[in-house]
């Protein structure tokens, strides 16, 4: 966090000191007035004022400088589009070497995304959720999870035997779960540890 102690003849000249030492505009600061000083009488008795003026830090500015930092470093040089609803933040990268930031069966992408999460949240006065995504990656993916979660499904009633899927994260459980939550002839719970916890699915006996 960037802050400075200044001096000036007035608080107004103290806080313009400070934000030429930070340069940056008072809009992106917070100003702590320390003495408000005192003009004295013929010059004596006279003392400055002094204000603390710290930069307000953008906690998804943070975030999204955060992943342009990694990526560079992996090799990968992208763009990235942000979208806010709410509290929940959305980062959308792309670039000519997306898949590199995917990984196999998008692990990379997730772990970014946990990092990120832990990223913006340092910085946040409240709590934010990311969600990562590269080239469409999630919906993709989110495709390939209903068709698994039906066939699964299916597999599960014609064995009569329970079915366990492979671990993934909280989200990507969530999209196995409503898929199969019309479907009164099984039912889904989670079961294990993270990050070993997977999605059961079972006839509905």
């Amino acid at each position: 966090m960037k802050q400075v102690t200044a001096t000036g003849q007035t608080v107004e000249a103290a806080v313009e000191s400070a934000l030429a030492q930070l340069n940056t505009t008072k809009d992106r600061t917070e100003v702590t007035i320390i003495d408000e000083g005192k003009k004295g009488f013929f010059g004596f008795g006279s003392r400055l004022a002094v204000v603390k003026v710290t930069v307000k830090i953008d906690p998804i500015e943070e975030a999204k400088q955060f992943l342009l930092d990694v990526s560079k470093k992996m090799g990968a040089t992208i763009d990235i589009e942000v979208i806010k609803e709410g509290k929940q933040v959305q980062f959308i990268m792309s670039g000519e070497k997306i898949a590199l930031l995917i990984g196999k069966r998008g692990q990379t992408l997730n772990s970014l995304q946990y990092l990120t999460q832990l990223v913006i949240n340092r910085f946040s006065d409240q709590y934010l959720n990311v969600l990562l995504d590269a080239e469409d990656y999630r919906k993709r993916r989110n495709d390939t999870l209903i068709q698994l979660a039906e066939r699964l499904a299916l597999k599960s009633l014609r064995t009569g035997q329970k079915v366990a899927l492979e671990p993934m994260p909280s989200y990507e459980r969530k999209v196995i779960h409503t898929a199969l939550m019309e479907n009164k002839r099984i039912k889904t719970y989670s079961d294990g540890v993270e990050p070993n916890r997977h999605i059961v699915i079972t006839p509905n006996r």
